[in-house]
């Protein structure tokens, strides 16, 4: 018979700095609309995580905070879901210990994100970038997380986690962990970048014009948009026709996710135009969207301490769940646990 777990989702964003339309169409956005379900709702500031390479100890704190502002700008309710830091919760790293003691090395190595930030001098990074992908697995596991929303370009890592979670229970011959389900859907859940619509938009690419960060105001909002790379040629009835027009193809799919329509439903409205008129239309709808959730984002930022607050109360509450499932995992495994 197998186990029944209770339905729950969890996610978590690294506070490395400088939050992206990208991070809020592909996640905060979606995380807000998973409460009120019947699945409970986990959301994580993964400084841990942060800390694989070196952090200045004034920006984390600072960028922890503004992830969780985030988080609550764009919806997150931290009365209805679980919002915390993960180091204030000693359970995401003893367990990540344990499950490095059940995944295997040539896992690690194969991992994409270690080899992208490793490169030629993978033996000079830090031991924490190479063992990431297994505290990635206990900060699921440590909540018997059943779902994971994430993009296309996250699959490797919930597929070692559902690894993991398979070889623990083949181990020791338990149902213990769940295999967890990642939740992929939604438009734009893959924002390119507004200079090469063949690169994921990101916060480290050196050209601040390829991205739209959650700071920006509306002026630098639609000046992006309006200098974002495009073609020439007019646009056409249906999706079928930007095939092979990354960044059209880009800007379509940013209007669409911004407006809650389909691609297939807004084109039409645009075919035979160039992009002088879709430009200023993408620019109006997402000064709309994203100016209301810069404006919260400040408000809470204006008081750290409510902040801290909020994350201190999550962890508490989180802990509450993950220790049980942590002291379990250590009697499985043999360890002896006083009463």
């Amino acid at each position: 018979m197998s186990a029944t777990f209770k339905p729950r989702v969890f996610s978590g964003i690294q506070p490395s700095g400088g939050l992206t339309l990208g991070n809020y169409l592909g996640a905060l956005r979606r995380f807000a609309g998973f409460q009120g379900t019947d699945r409970e709702t986990i959301y994580c500031v993964v400084d841990l995580h942060a800390i694989t390479v070196w952090q200045d100890p004034e920006k984390l704190r600072h960028n922890t905070r503004e992830v969780a502002a985030a988080f609550m700008a764009s919806g997150v309710d931290p009365r209805q879901s679980i919002l915390f830091n993960q180091s204030q919760v000693a359970q995401h790293a003893e367990l990540a210990w344990l499950f490095n003691c059940v995944a295997r090395l040539g896992w690690m190595e194969r991992m994409t994100q270690f080899k992208d930030k490793g490169g030629a001098n993978a033996e000079r990074v830090s031991l924490g970038l190479l063992a990431y992908p297994s505290l990635m697995a206990a900060d699921i596991l440590a909540y018997h997380a059943t779902h994971v929303p994430v993009g296309e370009d996250q699959k490797q890592h919930l597929e070692l986690t559902r690894d993991v979670a398979a070889k623990f229970n083949h181990d020791y011959g338990t149902e213990f962990f769940p295999i967890t389900e990642p939740l992929i859907e939604g438009t734009a859940t893959r924002v390119m970048s507004l200079r090469d619509g063949s690169k994921k938009m990101s916060k480290s690419d050196p050209s601040d014009a390829s991205r739209i960060n959650l700071t920006d105001d509306a002026d630098q909002i639609a000046q992006k948009i309006r200098k974002a790379r495009t073609d020439a040629d007019p646009l056409p009835g249906s999706m079928d026709g930007l095939k092979d027009r990354p960044e059209a193809r880009n800007l379509v799919n940013i209007y669409a996710a911004l407006s809650g329509e389909t691609a297939d439903r807004i084109l039409p409205r645009f075919e035979g135009q160039g992009f002088g008129a879709f430009k200023p239309a993408l620019a109006e709808l997402a000064v709309s969207v994203m100016t209301p959730i810069t404006a919260e984002m400040n408000r809470i930022m204006a008081d750290p301490a409510e902040i801290d607050r909020i994350l201190g109360d999550g962890a508490e509450r989180a802990a509450a769940i993950a220790r049980p499932i942590v002291e379990g995992t250590k009697e499985i495994m043999g360890m002896i646990r006083s009463r």
